[in-house]
């Protein structure tokens, strides 16, 4: 096996990577990711992102935790909240309070030693024989994340809030998350990403939701615009389960989240949303695979963007719908806005069925903003400006709207949204 160069500055990390229950797996994943290396235009799934800002290597540190204020990103009502600061965890700014009885909470770190079975869960195939480097990567050199684990029928009241922070110039920070819910459980997630500074942020999330559970998971990344972010969730829903998946992207030079969902039973659901608002010389990627495996499932994405100035917005979206899979109702819409002659958006959803008795569209768009809108709302008085800004909020707003029963979430992801707007627009 010969190593991709691009590896090489990885190697002695990974060697002065401690020991820990998983050396073996670990080994593994980062034989994979040399063999892997970065991804490349040639592949289908990577052929618009540039990965340029990755030429430097960023290389897991041990910067000295800085204590940020948070209270601009805190979710204004009551959460049992983590906050981890450069990719570790920090106890002094996080608070549970009292969880209730069958739940776990805890971060990566403190359960690897003691707790072997969770400790297993927290890698798959994917990440040692897979084709995803950035993962295996993740697998080989993570130092931290979190782990909830609820029991059969346990209900969580508050959302959980887990608050990344990033400010080690030049570093990695790799963060392996478990999440996995018991039968008929129900659990929230917000997890927020920010930071000052050039960084890397390359996070790795498994999913399992078992029969009939329930999980909203929710993700604002507003990491510095000079940082680069990288997640990927990998979930599974067993029979009559649901997963919700909502990520608003504001942040980063360089960012992209895949999500991949198989459904593992019948009569499960999953809604998978987003919205990517972008302006300078961002770039933003969002992937979704969803396979459908067993009948009776029902998919629905709608992901929303807003593309200004010289940024790059792309949507992949794939949904596989197996032969066995009859009764599958699936749907994928994608639309976007670019608001100058140099902002550029790549879609590309993608269906394909290998069954017959089965009801799936998809759709994408790109276009201005309304002209009949923009005109309706000038002619009533309201200023060219603020007619523009109405029409961006309300059309992002339509994304963020497909989280019903979580109003407070809501109205979290619209106030990023209106603070995005007010930042002063250069001209294009």
């Amino acid at each position: 096996m010969t190593a991709k160069p691009e590896t090489a500055p990885y190697r002695a990390a990974f060697t002065a990577h401690p020991a820990d229950a998983l050396a073996d797996q670990r080994k593994s994943a980062f034989a994979r990711f040399e063999t892997l290396g970065f991804p490349t235009r040639r592949e289908e799934a990577w052929r618009f992102t540039n990965l340029r800002p990755l030429q430097q290597a960023y290389l897991p540190g041990t910067a000295t935790a800085s204590k940020p204020d948070i209270a601009a990103y805190a979710f204004d009502g009551e959460s049992y909240r983590l906050v981890f600061v450069n990719g570790r965890f920090a106890p002094d700014l996080s608070h549970t309070g009292a969880l209730p009885k069958g739940v776990r909470l805890d971060n990566t770190a403190k359960l690897l030693p003691g707790h072997q079975d969770l400790a297993q869960s927290l890698l798959d195939d994917t990440d040692t024989a897979g084709g995803q480097g950035f993962a295996a990567l993740n697998a080989a050199l993570f130092a931290d994340g979190y782990v909830l684990v609820l029991e059969d029928g346990v209900t969580l009241d508050h959302p959980v809030e887990i608050v990344h922070w990033g400010d080690a110039p030049d570093q990695s920070f790799h963060l392996r998350n478990l999440i996995k819910l018991g039968t008929g459980s129900r659990a929230t997630i917000l997890e927020t990403y920010i930071g000052e500074g050039r960084y890397w942020t390359n996070a790795v999330t498994l999913v399992d939701v078992a029969a009939a559970a329930s999980l909203r998971h929710v993700k604002l990344q507003d990491e510095a615009t000079t940082a680069i972010h990288f997640g990927q969730v990998r979930g599974t829903l067993d029979r009559a389960a649901r997963y919700d998946g909502f990520v608003l992207t504001l942040g980063s030079e360089l960012s992209r989240h895949d999500s991949f969902i198989r459904y593992a039973g019948e009569n499960a659901e999953c809604g998978l949303f987003g919205a990517y608002l972008l302006r300078g010389a961002q770039e933003a990627t969002n992937m979704t695979v969803v396979d459908h495996a067993t009948p009776h499932c029902t998919t629905h994405e709608v992901f929303k963007g807003v593309v200004d100035e010289r940024a790059h917005g792309v949507f992949l979206g794939k949904i596989t719908v197996r032969e066995d899979a009859q009764k599958t109702n699936a749907n994928q819409l994608n639309k976007n806005l670019l608001l100058s002659a140099r902002a550029t958006v790549d879609t590309k959803p993608e269906l394909e069925i290998f069954a017959d008795d089965v009801k799936c569209s998809h759709g994408a768009t790109v276009g201005d903003l309304d002209e009949d809108a923009m005109f309706y709302l000038e002619a009533r008085g309201i200023s060219p400006d603020e007619a523009r800004r109405m029409l961006i909020e309300a059309f992002a707003a339509d994304a963020i709207d497909r989280l019903e029963g979580e109003p407070a979430l809501r109205a979290h992801l619209a106030a990023h949204v209106q603070r995005w707007l007010n930042v002063a627009r250069v001209p294009s």
